[in-house]
């Protein structure tokens, strides 16, 4: 299908986006626009198409111009012209951000669409081929990787929804060219001639001077970026391949890290990358995947070993690595609890005493499947506290002759250590009775078979 025949024809867009998203768009269709011509030709294209009737718009005013409350009017303006319903997000960015104000920015906006997307919802961006070759170049003078170069993807996860160009094929000019003949008065954004920003620069003075030479170069950065594309998927689907011999289907956040050591090195950062992106972390930097093959993988067992960078984190205990986002501090105070309703942890989480049956038999087996453990049912409205590690803690597991120090309890149960000081302890009446997911006290627990409370802890990082 051709760039012109998608512009100037709403029913081969539909198409286009039909086969996308493989298949009728059964949820929302949100536009997300900025006013620029680009978004404003995107949706006067779908106003005129068959899925109006799932057509909604999403401005994100940033702030960062005097002129934004005027741009969010224009927004709503065109969306009333088109009878499309509208929404403004004014969102609020950190200009000391790390990443930059334009990273932030785009975080920030992303983070802000993806929350309105359900299951079955699609966002549409007006990314075009001209924005593709910049964002190709802008990588290859970063250094990127394979992943950078292939730019952007047509299609993507977003939120629960799913993110949509359909317009990557479609020239600028071609754009401003609708805009301009419907009349659709799009906003001008001066921070885009802004040359100290590397993308500009690359509009502005790059490709311009490409052009008496290489008139088609937009074109041909844009092929080089679905060949990439390509690659990533190829490259992916070998990663798959490793990574069924390296990580346990039911603990995906834990690789083995011998068999990932016998690997050639690119095949172990293919595999190291893919495992990231398949836990939804954010891509590490080379550096970082150079450090867990030269410092984690020979390391000791002991779980001290560590590679961070910005959102993530590789560790190594035992015989895996183990990946995760950042754990937050906290202050280990002590909380009283009625039991009655969940309890949100300071550390993340929440527990809670829900009925249940104490799952046979012994509990010196390992932890209990699911993290249930339970206690007896009289123990609702005893004193109950919530306490965390400070050492020295012992408890005799329900079914235990003996006494056992925490410390030795979780290590044998195979308790990742920066989890242990992040385990809540339930005391009861001013005793130990249970530690979520390891074992109740002996004296304290439901009879094998019977009811009784499980404690459960939600939403924590994996324990094991």
């Amino acid at each position: 299908m051709s760039s012109t025949a998608t512009v100037l024809d709403p029913h081969a867009l539909a198409e286009r986006i039909a086969s996308l998203a493989d298949g009728e768009p059964r949820g929302m269709v949100v536009v997300a626009l900025s006013g620029g011509a680009d978004s404003s030709t995107l949706l006067h294209l779908l106003a005129r198409g068959p899925l109006k009737p799932r057509l909604q718009a999403v401005h994100c005013d940033h702030g960062l111009q005097p002129s934004s409350a005027a741009w969010a009017d224009r927004c709503a303006a065109l969306c009333a012209r088109f009878e499309v319903p509208f929404e403004v997000v004014r969102l609020l960015i950190d200009a000391r951000s790390p990443a930059g104000l334009e990273a932030a920015a785009r975080s920030e906006r992303y983070a802000a669409l993806a929350e309105r997307l359900g299951p079955d919802d699609l966002l549409l961006t007006a990314h075009h081929a001209d924005d593709q070759a910049e964002t190709f170049l802008l990588m290859a003078l970063r250094g990127s990787g394979i992943a950078g170069l292939a730019a952007m993807p047509e299609a993507a996860r977003l939120g629960r929804g799913r993110h949509l160009r359909p317009l990557l094929g479609v020239r600028r000019a071609e754009l401003v060219a609708h805009a301009k003949r419907h009349a659709l008065e799009p906003i001008e954004d001066p921070s885009n001639a802004d040359l100290a920003r590397d993308r500009n620069r690359i509009r502005h003075a790059v490709l311009p001077q490409l052009a008496p030479r290489w008139p088609d170069a937009a074109d041909a950065l844009g092929r080089a970026a679905a060949w990439c594309g390509e690659a990533v998927g190829l490259l992916a689907e070998h990663a798959d391949e490793d990574l069924v011999r390296l990580v346990d289907a039911r603990s995906p956040h834990r690789l083995a890290a011998a068999p990932l050591a016998a690997l050639s090195a690119p095949r172990s950062r293919n595999a190291l990358r893919r495992w990231l992106a398949r836990l939804e972390l954010p891509p590490p930097p080379a550096t970082a995947i150079e450090r867990v093959l030269a410092e984690l993988l020979p390391a000791p067992r002991d779980g001290r070993a560590r590679v961070d960078w910005p959102g993530g984190w590789i560790a190594k205990h035992r015989e895996h690595l183990f990946a995760g986002t950042p754990l937050t501090a906290f202050e280990p105070e002590p909380l009283r609890w009625d039991g009655r309703r969940p309890l949100e942890l300071p550390g993340g989480g929440v527990l809670a005493l829900e009925p249940g049956l104490e799952p046979e038999p012994a509990p010196d087996r390992g932890p209990v499947p699911g993290g249930v453990s339970c206690l007896a049912l009289d123990h609702l409205g005893r004193h109950l506290e919530v306490r965390f590690r400070v050492g020295a803690e012992s408890i005799r597991p329900a079914g235990s002759a003996h006494h056992r120090t925490l410390k030795k309890l979780l290590s044998e149960r195979g308790v990742l250590p920066w989890m242990r000081g992040r385990l809540p302890l339930l005391f009861v009446d001013g005793e130990l009775a249970a530690v979520p997911g390891v074992c109740v006290a002996e004296g304290h627990a439901s009879p094998r078979g019977s009811p009784g409370l499980a404690v459960v802890w939600r939403g924590h990082p994996p324990l094991h």
